[in-house]
């Protein structure tokens, strides 16, 4: 198996043959002459290249760490959404209606108002390109009647899969004690979700959506900029670094990678580029098979590098790393600029369903018609 080698001096990457003691001390040996000079690199950084045809992995590093998954979680939710709307429970025109508890969630969120309506189609749309968290819960609510019993068939799928070092308690990410993964756990989902739902591949690849009030890009800057790409979601907590699951398509072959504990928005998409570049322009059948990959490196404690991403050093780094524009700046030769402008898919709430609110003194009420005087003859 090839070492995992980032061609950015932020980092260097040695898996494969080496045994993982081994990858780690030359590791150190690297770091201690200076070549890893990323001022914010984070202690662990999870990577990994799968061959999607033949689910072989090409490359790998700390694969059995476990991790925040941050909102690289909703790639589980759309999965679990997909299993229902294949039963034929749900369809892509079934109603999602924004519950109190979902528009109670945190930010990232659309702040629809309870009561506001969308289709399941629209809801996945702004799930997976906004990501946002109170769609997330609305869709979870839709899917699995409450929450908490959404939550439950996450888990149940997980194990179904195969995901042994992955659990959730929650639709959206947001850190908390019992949501974990690994980077293997998470190619074992981005590869399932492209081999049994590839009807579904098209909500991976939108460069951006229109509620009709707001767009919003794509956070994977990738899409339109790195030939082939064609998917699938980014994520970014504290705890976590900036996740990355991305997918690309060359000459009808396609790679998965997998990038956890970036240090920045442009750190994370120029290792998923460097990784995809990497599998693609490499033999389809080295490697061991993913469900044949053994554990190793400590896989009881779910690393946490708060202190090392969410510190004012490392957002000064970041924000330094920006042109005059205001662009992140992307160091990967395989990032280039998109030629055209992004091209954003329609994604909003059901013409009339969002709640009026009428304010009367010092309170405010919903849905409440407003008098109209009687006309004078």
């Amino acid at each position: 198996m090839a070492p995992l080698v980032n061609i950015r001096t932020r980092t260097i990457l040695l898996h494969s043959t080496l045994s993982h003691r081994a990858a780690r001390r030359l590791l150190c040996l690297v770091t201690a002459v200076g070549l890893v000079s990323s001022a914010t690199a984070v202690s662990a950084n999870p990577k990994m290249i799968i061959d999607a045809n033949t689910g072989r992995v090409i490359a790998h590093q700390d694969a059995f760490l476990k991790w925040y998954p941050a909102s690289l979680t909703k790639l589980m939710t759309a999965y679990v959404t997909f299993r229902a709307l294949k039963s034929g429970r749900l369809s892509l025109d079934s109603k999602v209606v924004m519950s109190k508890f979902a528009t109670d969630q945190p930010a990232s969120k659309m702040y629809f108002r309870p009561g506001s309506q969308l289709t399941m189609d629209d809801a996945l749309k702004i799930m997976l390109v906004k990501s946002a968290n109170d769609m997330a819960v609305a869709v979870a609510e839709t899917v699995g009647g409450t929450n908490d019993q959404f939550v439950a068939m996450m888990n149940a799928e997980a194990q179904r899969l195969g995901m042994t070092s992955s659990h959730f308690i929650n639709p959206h990410g947001l850190p908390g004690k019992g949501q974990y993964t690994t980077a293997r756990d998470l190619a074992i989902l981005a590869m399932q979700i492209k081999r049994e739902f590839p009807q579904y591949s098209g909500y991976f690849t939108i460069e951006g959506i229109d509620t009709g009030k707001k767009k919003y890009p794509n956070f994977n800057t990738l899409i339109g900029r790195f030939d082939g790409a064609d998917g699938m979601k980014t994520g970014f907590i504290c705890a976590a670094g900036f996740n990355q699951v991305s997918s690309a398509t060359r000459n009808g072959r396609t790679v998965v990678s997998v990038v956890l504990g970036s240090d920045s928005l442009a750190g994370r998409a120029d290792d998923s580029a460097n990784l995809l570049q990497q599998g693609l322009t490499s033999s389809g059948n080295q490697g061991t098979p993913l469900g044949s990959l053994a554990p190793y490196g400590d896989t009881g404690v779910v690393n946490d590098v708060s202190q090392e991403i969410c510190n004012p050093k490392a957002a000064k780094v970041r924000s330094e790393n920006r042109d005059d524009a205001g662009r992140t700046v992307m160091h990967s030769p395989y990032i280039h600029e998109m030629t055209r402008p992004p091209v954003y898919t329609f994604a909003g709430l059901i013409p009339g369903t969002e709640p009026v609110e009428t304010k009367i003194g010092e309170r405010t009420y919903a849905n409440i018609p407003i008098p109209v005087p009687r006309p004078t003859f």
